[in-house]
């Protein structure tokens, strides 16, 4: 019986083509995937097979082939680009006297790597112990021995029945606490609703540059690396535009081809940022000649946690690398489908801000308002808003405020104030049809000329 190595750095990658050739850029892809994990890559077997080998995956005479390349290049590990059965694991390990580990065991290591937040470690271990429990059937020789000794006569419990007791139990207790901080994020969730903050996630595949582009439009320091799955927890930050209300920007974890169903199911609540997300900016690796093919698998992982139908900003990013424009499309409807920019080099980003702020923008009017001497309190909050472009106080201690502001704040202050609201602001100043100006006229809210909506 084969004793399974515990561990490996020196790695042989493995690519079969199932039904055509093997595409170079997935290859490419595969071994940037396996030096994220911190394998030292020494070669690659490729192939091309009708359709996957019950026993081995791959042929027999592939398979000898895989054993021959891991002893003259001293392989510890051989890493499979393909999710494998645990009987195809187990063969393959017997055959070469190496460790195999199949694409799904290789992203989950490396999400244990990179897990940092307490909820993300407990949904990795959760997703290890599941792709885990699959692989316990005659693995390892000590599985096989019974328990013994005086008083543990009889059948007894196998070691292999045992751990699977054991991760039984442990798998348990992971969801049980998985639930409960799903129930945190909910009630959190529900809070902020009650002050209600657009919330715009960025999402979009394994080092396109997500957090590079979270860091320079927010000023933050999430890590932000030129390697998969750099970042794994998501991060949110405040960003604040003007003459917009303020916007909650979330950097969510990067997806991939093929990418493990555990994690998907154990992701599920940390992707909610996503799925609860306004907009999403779905950025995308301009340089990448395969960009159409990853834009569909990224919108595919979307669809299967429900958040296809959120309203999509394409933000094609490293416009550095192709000598390209920063620059601006919009759809048939005048909206804003795609921005070009460079995240790196901070070309455009002043273009996604404006895609932002017209989007969640809100009218702006200019007007002149008078105050009496008793509205002290109103009058500090403008000042406190930023509103107050210019001030005069008449001899009778009127204040005369020059503002620009939004005209929904401006109602709500005066609504809240019981300061005297003129029939005109609600139908007319708080939500005029785009370009139509708007005039609020009287003896408390004076206009200067005609008060027009102000593009954000």
């Amino acid at each position: 019986m084969f004793d399974r190595p515990r561990s490996g750095e020196r790695a042989l990658l493995v690519r079969v083509g199932i039904g055509g050739p093997v595409s170079a850029e997935d290859l490419q892809e595969f071994e940037a995937l396996a030096e994220s994990a911190g394998a030292i890559v020494l070669g690659s077997v490729t192939g091309q097979r009708p359709r996957p080998d019950p026993k081995y995956f791959v042929g027999t005479g592939k398979a000898d082939e895989i054993r021959q390349t891991a002893e003259e290049l001293d392989a510890e590990v051989v890493l499979f680009d393909h999710p494998l059965s645990p009987s195809q694991e187990r063969n393959l390990e017997k055959l070469t006297g190496r460790r195999v580990l199949d694409r799904n065991g290789l992203i989950l290591d490396i999400f244990a790597q990179r897990a940092r937040s307490h909820e993300g470690k407990l949904q990795v271990e959760l997703a290890q112990l599941k792709h885990m429990s699959t692989r316990l059937v005659r693995g390892w020789t000590h599985l096989e021995r019974q328990k013994g000794g005086i008083g543990m006569r009889g059948p007894g419990e196998s070691q292999l029945e045992t751990d699977r007791r054991l991760i039984g139990v442990r798998i348990r207790t992971l969801r049980q606490r998985l639930e409960k901080l799903a129930q945190q994020r909910d009630t959190g969730r529900q809070v902020r609703k009650e002050v209600p903050v657009p919330g715009v996630a960025i999402v979009g595949y394994t080092n396109a540059g997500k957090s590079t582009l979270f860091n320079a439009v927010t000023g933050a320091a999430a890590y932000a690396a030129n390697q998969l799955f750099a970042t794994l927890d998501p991060t949110v930050r405040r960003l604040r535009l003007p003459h917009c209300p303020d916007i909650v920007l979330a950097d969510t974890v990067g997806f991939i081809r093929d990418l493990p169903h555990e994690l998907v199911a154990a992701f599920r609540s940390t992707l909610l940022e996503a799925r609860e997300a306004d907009l999403h900016l779905h950025v995308v690796d301009a340089a990448d000649t395969e960009r159409a093919e990853r834009i569909r698998q990224v919108d595919e992982v979307l669809a299967s946690i429900g958040a296809d139908r959120i309203p999509t900003i394409q933000v094609f990013n490293k416009i550095d690398l192709l000598e390209e424009p920063a620059r601006i499309e919009r759809d048939e409807q005048g909206q804003v489908s795609r921005v070009f920019l460079s995240a790196r080099t901070g070309e455009g980003l002043d273009l996604l801000r404006q895609a932002l702020a017209e989007r969640f923008g809100r009218r702006v009017v200019r007007l002149t308002m008078r105050l009496p001497p008793v509205a002290g309190r109103a009058r500090a909050e403008l000042y406190q808003r930023g509103a107050v472009q210019q001030e005069s106080v008449a001899e009778d201690g009127t204040f005369h405020l020059s503002l620009e502001m939004a005209a929904t704040d401006l109602e709500a202050l005066c609504l809240r104030e019981q300061l005297p609201l003129p029939p005109e602001l609600s139908p007319s100043v708080a939500s005029p049809m785009a370009g139509e100006p708007c005039v609020a006229q009287s003896p408390f809210l004076q206009s200067h000329g005609t008060v027009a909506a102000v593009p954000a």
